[in-house]
């Protein structure tokens, strides 16, 4: 019997595909570690959470689907009890843009050589994206999925010295396909402009319908909240105005582009 995911862990899951050793990093109930198992590709999971109870149902459901030679759950604040080496690919999904940060920053010793990193943040996405290419990691895929009325980027990266197997037949043909051949000059120089960093590079390009849908909806909303702005003064209200102007300006850029 097969696990069924929500749209948004399948999504989730299918950046993660290419993983042989993977530590999925709040694991909650442990649906994507075991759905990853059951597709054959996965060799060895960690299902970590920094709270008992998850780990516990993770447990229970790891059992009921027969995986604990594949499977282990660990009591774990962010990456900090993963081996360093143990993992290829790390998976941090549904959590605050900050606390992804967070877990990444306080874990880069034991995640110094992991090769990808599957992300998908609830909040503060333009951040991540920005923290994950100072840290000199390359975002070479995207995907952004509405799921129970509510959107939900997510991204997947590599370091950026990995370009450099490519030449030797390591690069996926799922990487080949999400980076263009400009890109491909540019792989290593992280440097996006601030529509994408905000937005998504890929997802733009792509032209996915669930960010022009979520693009159209942001601006409706600042406009909104612009004409609740008229006639009101002050230096706030002044400082309010301007980040929604910006906003606004980076939606239009970006939807110029799909």
């Amino acid at each position: 019997m097969s696990i069924q995911l929500s749209v948004r862990l399948a999504a989730v899951a299918s950046l993660a595909k290419e993983a042989k050793r993977l530590a999925d990093i709040g694991t909650d109930h442990g649906y994507l570690p075991i759905f990853l198992a059951q597709q054959g590709g996965l060799e060895y999971a960690v299902a970590m959470d920094v709270n008992r109870g998850p780990l516990l149902r993770a447990q229970e459901h790891i059992r009921q689907y027969h995986l604990e030679e594949k499977i282990t759950t660990r009591l774990s604040d962010g990456a900090q009890k993963l081996k360093p080496g143990e993992t290829d690919c790390v998976v941090i999904a549904g959590m605050g843009g900050p606390l992804t940060i967070k877990i990444l920053s306080e874990g880069r010793r034991q995640l110094a050589e992991t090769e990808i990193f599957v992300l998908q943040p609830q909040s503060e996405i333009e951040s991540v994206r920005r923290f994950l290419h100072a840290e000199g990691l390359c975002i070479t895929a995207e995907d952004m999925v509405k799921d129970d009325g509510k959107f939900y980027p997510m991204m997947k990266a590599v370091r950026a010295g990995r370009q450099e197997n490519e030449s030797s037949g390591r690069r996926t043909a799922s990487d080949r396909e999400r980076v263009d051949a400009d890109d491909a000059v540019l792989y290593g120089q992280l440097s996006w402009a601030d529509y994408e960093y905000c937005f998504g590079r890929y997802l733009i390009r792509q032209k996915n319908p669930v960010l022009m849908e979520f693009l159209q909806k942001e601006e409706k909303t600042c406009r909104d909240i612009l004409d609740g702005l008229r006639g009101l003064n002050g230096e706030k209200i002044a400082g309010r105005r301007k980040e929604l102007e910006k906003r606004i300006m980076l939606i239009e850029t970006a939807a110029a582009q799909m």
